[in-house]
């Protein structure tokens, strides 16, 4: 239904659900964003236990793996924080934030599959190797779409 075919009588009501709805999505991105900001600090806290554990069990390449891969989700997190900062700042969210978030996630499981209790499988590796290069290229494709000139 379109704002035509409301009746005038409605106006007032409409123009205030609106205004409710935006105070709640502003809301909702503030709340958004100190969660962000608190699991900055709990990955980066994540990622020094993580170096005191491999330091204490003498395993520095298993736990250096697994600290990368906890710097990793870091570094997603502060993908996000990027692009909520921008959302806030009147820019509009960018697909590529996301896609960037979920390879790093790819090439996250791909670096912590060595040292995960179970070995993975050929198909399993094929998978994740297969989707990182999946989402390499979307990345490329996007980024290069939007260097092409806009008609």
């Amino acid at each position: 239904m379109s704002q035509d075919q409301l009746p005038d009588e409605f106006a007032p009501l409409n123009r205030i659900a609106i205004r409710a709805m935006l105070w709640l999505n502003g809301f909702a991105h503030i709340v958004i964003g100190l969660a962000l900001a608190a699991s900055v600090v709990m990955f980066t806290w994540l990622f020094f236990k993580d170096v005191q554990e491999a330091a204490y069990a003498h395993n520095l390449v298993h736990g250096f793996l697994h600290a990368l891969g906890t710097l990793m989700l870091l570094w997603s997190i502060s993908a996000l924080i990027s692009a909520e900062i921008r959302y806030l700042n009147g820019s509009k969210l960018i697909v590529e934030t996301f896609i960037e978030v979920v390879l790093v996630l790819f090439l996250r499981k791909l670096i912590v599959m060595p040292v995960q209790d179970a070995s993975p499988t050929f198909e399993e590796v094929g998978m994740w190797v297969g989707g990182a290069f999946m989402m390499g290229l979307l990345y490329v494709l996007i980024r290069w779409s939007q260097k092409q000139p806009q008609e």
